[in-house]
């Protein structure tokens, strides 16, 4: 089935940002599924163990995000404001009020806009300027490793993989383990073609991370792809979607395409299904409708 090999190909960039164990790559029964409800300034952006849930809405309220057992690390971060760090109990649910303080903190203000920058960016000449904007923070506050990690994904973005190395490095010299940073370094790798570093970097950040980093798990299922070892590239995106608790479309169409090509067309289609549920009106649709529509009538 080649068209969804020729459609769908996509990177998958992380968000940004994340504790289980080894184990949770399997939730088990044991684990009791909680949501939370945060509530900030409009338009914050949420990370729950380092990993970006989402943005709320303009009434400051991301609503319904979905927690393992055990404790979790809440952080928000709005434009103009300084950014607020929380832990999550181990029982809470419901609503969690977040007030953020205004800032005039320069380089946390070029900072966020760098962030801004790059995640709009859709040209080099934009990304440039994201790239900038990162120097410029980091001329004030050299030691600020989430704008080290930015400023590598940008150099990464416009094929500055030496400069993007460097800036990992500087990242890692601002803290001793640092999940992001080697997951980004993986990602440096796959796209150099250095495979065996690219694996060791994915799986150092999984260590690094306690077992709870999706990005990684999903760099790891790209190089298997990449070997055209599917199955395995399944799995890898399996862990990935249980770990953002179904909360990103992209892994699904990754995962419906790593069953297509190992010619399990019903999880395929399962995949692909699910891609559609969360993203009815994404990028993506209309060719998946289309592959899930041959793989339907490709059944005996």
């Amino acid at each position: 089935m080649k068209l969804g090999i020729a459609v769908l190909f996509i990177s998958f960039v992380a968000l940004s940002t994340v504790g289980f164990s080894q184990t949770a790559r399997n939730l088990s029964a044991s684990d009791s599924p909680r949501t939370v409800t945060i509530i900030s300034e409009p338009n914050a952006i949420v990370w729950i163990d380092e990993i970006r849930r989402g943005t709320t809405d303009a009434g400051g309220t991301l609503s319904s995000i979905k927690l393992s057992s055990g404790a979790h690390a809440l952080r928000v971060r709005a434009n103009g404001f300084k950014e607020s760090s929380t832990p999550i109990g181990a029982g809470q649910r419901g609503e969690i009020r977040i007030r953020l303080v205004r800032t005039t903190d320069e380089a946390e203000l070029l900072f966020q806009q760098a962030e801004a920058a790059r995640e709009s960016a859709r040209d080099e000449t934009a990304r440039q300027q994201a790239a900038e904007l990162y120097r410029r923070a980091l001329k004030i506050q050299p030691a600020r490793g989430p704008a080290h990690v930015g400023l590598a994904r940008v150099l990464l973005d416009l094929n500055d993989t030496d400069g993007a190395l460097r800036e990992v490095d500087a990242a890692r010299h601002t803290r001793p383990s640092y999940p992001e940073a080697s997951a980004v370094e993986g990602r440096i790798y796959r796209e150099t073609g250095q495979t065996e570093e690219a694996i060791g970097a994915f799986n150092r950040a999984i260590r690094e991370a306690h077992g709870f980093q999706p990005e990684a798990h999903v760099g790891i299922g790209r190089v298997y792809e990449d070997k055209g070892q599917y199955e395995l590239a399944a799995r890898e995106f399996e862990i990935a979607i249980k770990q953002l608790s179904d909360t990103e479309p992209v892994i699904y169409q990754m995962l419906g395409a790593a069953y297509e090509k190992s010619g399990n067309s019903t999880e395929a289609i399962a995949a692909y299904e699910n891609y559609l549920r969360l993203a009815p009106n994404g990028s993506l649709a209309p060719a998946v409708r289309s592959i899930v529509d041959q793989l339907k009538s490709e059944r005996p």
